[in-house]
């Protein structure tokens, strides 16, 4: 980092605001869908120092970064190392960043639901889906204790009212 460079505080790459203050792997990892693994490999693959800070980075190294964010796989990376290996649309390999990666999901579980898939049936009921235990967990909005001691207080002021008509 030399002196003679121009500092940015907010540096947009793929649709994200990322912090010019930190290292370039912590900024980019802020990106949803980049973790820091795979961070380290596109800086790797951009020809990018780990240490630099991302607010000192010129406008052809941000570049480079959102190039290959926008094709990991093209530029030298592993497909094991995307996060949507073998579409069942392409079948290929693609990494998918940003709000583009929440629409996926989206479509994903809606395609579950769709077919219904024991997975699907799950979401569709709002239960837990990778087969965890739901007796005494996940009762949110399914509370039988307070409801069953308000119905039996209910009867018994019916039965006492009743018993005073009489």
């Amino acid at each position: 980092m030399s002196s003679n460079q121009e500092y940015r505080a907010i540096i947009r790459i793929a649709g994200t605001d990322c912090d010019g203050s930190r290292r370039v792997d912590h900024a980019i990892s802020r990106i949803r869908g980049v973790g820091g693994t795979f961070a380290g490999a596109v800086l790797k693959m951009a020809n990018i120092p780990l240490n630099s800070r991302l607010g000192y980075l010129t406008d052809d190294e941000v570049k480079r970064i959102e190039e290959v964010l926008a094709d990991p796989v093209g530029h030298g990376l592993p497909e094991w190392m995307v996060n949507r290996q073998r579409s069942p649309e392409t079948g290929k390999g693609y990494h998918v960043i940003g709000s583009d990666l929440e629409m996926r999901v989206r479509m994903d579980i809606d395609g579950m639901k769709k077919v219904r898939s024991w997975k699907g049936i799950r979401h569709s009921l709002g239960l837990k889906v990778r087969g965890q235990r739901t007796k005494t967990t996940a009762r949110t909005g399914r509370t039988l204790g307070v409801s069953r001691k308000a119905i039996t207080e209910a009867a018994r002021a019916a039965q006492a009212a009743k018993e005073k008509k009489e």
